[in-house]
């Protein structure tokens, strides 16, 4: 079906790869995520986006990474290493239905380095994917083995010598240590070989992946020891501000979210190097990149480091236009979604509008305002994404259950349920009905699964990101109730 302006309406799936089914405790880049891909190519669907690949930090969570640029180790697929030969067994292990991190770390992390030992390193592939990579690799490998080293101390309290990268400590280190930092080399080799083949799968059956990337980086990463003038730190290397947000009506100190700031007249002065090379890694890894918190293009919230809480922080004026008149320019093919929740002032869609890029609209947030409410379906345009919920929101059938009475009448008298018999179906229906040329719901309201089935809470720091389905949830009605929904669209 085509929209109103000839625009070719896409839909897609969110769900994140941990998500999958998996004998090895978390979903990875093995057959299960072949058969998800199946599935998307079976009921008509455009898109599997997924969230960031990177290495998990705290609370389990993909936005809290020591590494922008490289991937998560328990992603990698332990069947695809047997059947090459690089390891032997696959010792059996019972796993939790949903995902146990701390488990299937312990289970997957000795297994890796057994393949990691019997790796061949003189591999012409091997030793091409280190050199196309070096501009970020070298440094990860060396900042990982530095981690293991010091017990997982953060790098602030390093020796002074490896702390502030000098020459001749890094070279000492490198020296002594040459297997540790090539271990880490070889994991994301290993990733990256795994991952890149099911994206070519994936765009062989006609489905595009949508990548994620959070916005702020952590402030103990590769990123920030490799690139400190990037950042807004102090001479001994800690930030000078953090990211957050200020008190409102959800939290009344604000939130501390702990990223450094960046240096932004600092990474004018040589074109925004590390940002267009975070894009152009994120542009060959994924067809579409959402990038989280974009808002903060436009403006961002900072707060002194060591405050006890967020109220005494201030807005400042982002980057703007100028940042993606100057970068777009070297990536001229990369295609963004631009995370706009939060950030509906005129000045953020000015922005957004500047650049072109469509932004996000949530139907769960549409029902506990008024009529001229700009997550409405009658209320947008048609370049947009339409969502029923993102990774941060309840399943819809939890959102319904817990809606306010003013929710569930403006909800009844504007979507039409008669076809459906469900609210989680109906809401679906009009996300496809919408004029948004890109549809993507998460493969929990196409289950109808309630609260328990939520994949993040924002601000609880533990439990989330563990939710997994179960190979048998894939049945042919569900793949009748995916089409169906789908041909709306």
């Amino acid at each position: 079906m085509q929209s109103k302006d000839n625009t070719i309406k896409k839909c897609g799936i969110l769900l994140a790869l941990s998500s999958l089914p998996s004998k090895h405790g978390i979903g990875s880049l093995g057959k299960e995520a072949y058969d998800f891909v199946d599935l998307l190519a079976q009921t008509g669907q455009s898109y599997w986006q997924i969230l960031p690949l990177c290495p998990i930090g705290k609370g389990n969570s993909p936005y809290s990474s020591v590494a922008s640029f490289a991937g998560e180790m328990l992603y990698i697929d332990l069947e695809a290493l047997r059947e090459k030969e690089i390891i032997d067994n696959i010792p059996p292990c019972e796993f939790s239905k949903n995902t146990d991190f701390e488990k299937s770390k312990e289970f997957k992390k000795p297994i890796i380095l057994d393949a990691v030992l019997g790796f061949d390193t003189e591999t012409r592939e091997f030793k091409s994917f280190c050199k196309k990579n070096e501009f970020w690799l070298d440094d990860y490998a060396v900042f990982s083995a530095i981690k293991d080293v010091m017990c997982g101390l953060p790098y602030t309290q390093w020796e002074d010598g490896l702390k502030y990268r000098l020459p001749e400590h890094l070279q000492k280190f490198k020296a002594k240590y040459p297997q540790k930092i090539e271990y880490y080399k070889i994991i994301q080799y290993i990733f990256y070989s795994q991952y890149f083949k099911l994206k070519k799968y994936a765009n062989n059956k006609g489905i595009k992946i949508i990548g994620d990337i959070p916005f702020y980086v952590s402030g103990d990463s590769a990123d920030v020891w490799a690139n400190p003038n990037c950042f807004k730190l102090s001479r001994d290397l800690k930030p000078t501000l953090i990211a957050g947000v200020p008190p409102d009506i959800f939290s009344q100190n604000g939130q501390l979210w702990e990223n450094p700031i960046y240096d932004w007249e600092y990474m004018k002065t040589d074109e925004y190097a590390w940002w267009t090379n975070r894009l152009k890694h994120a542009a060959e890894m994924y067809d579409v990149i959402r990038i989280d918190h974009f808002r903060a293009f436009n403006d961002y919230y900072t707060i002194p480091y060591g405050s006890k809480d967020a109220k005494n922080g201030c807005w400042v004026k982002g980057v703007g236009i100028e940042f993606f008149d100057t970068v777009m320019k070297k990536i001229p093919k990369c295609e963004i979604i631009a995370e706009d929740l939060g950030g509906e002032s005129e000045d953020v869609q000015k922005l957004i509008k500047d650049t072109g890029f469509p932004n996000m609209k949530i139907l769960q947030f549409a029902f506990d305002s008024d009529l001229e409410d700009p997550f409405l379906p009658q209320n947008f345009g048609s370049n947009c994404v339409c969502y029923t919920g993102t990774h941060d929101n309840d399943t819809t059938l939890g959102w319904y259950e817990k809606a306010t009475i003013k929710e569930k009448i403006m909800f009844n008298q504007l979507i039409d349920a008669d076809q459906t018999n469900s609210p989680v179906l109906s809401l679906i229906k009009a996300a496809m009905e919408s004029k948004a040329d890109t549809v993507i719901i998460p493969f929990q309201d196409y289950l109808e699964l309630n609260s328990h089935s939520r994949l993040n809470l924002p601000g609880i720091a533990f439990g989330n990101w563990e939710w997994r389905f179960e190979k048998q949830d894939i049945t042919e009605n569900l793949k009748v109730k995916i089409s169906r929904l789908s041909s709306y669209r």
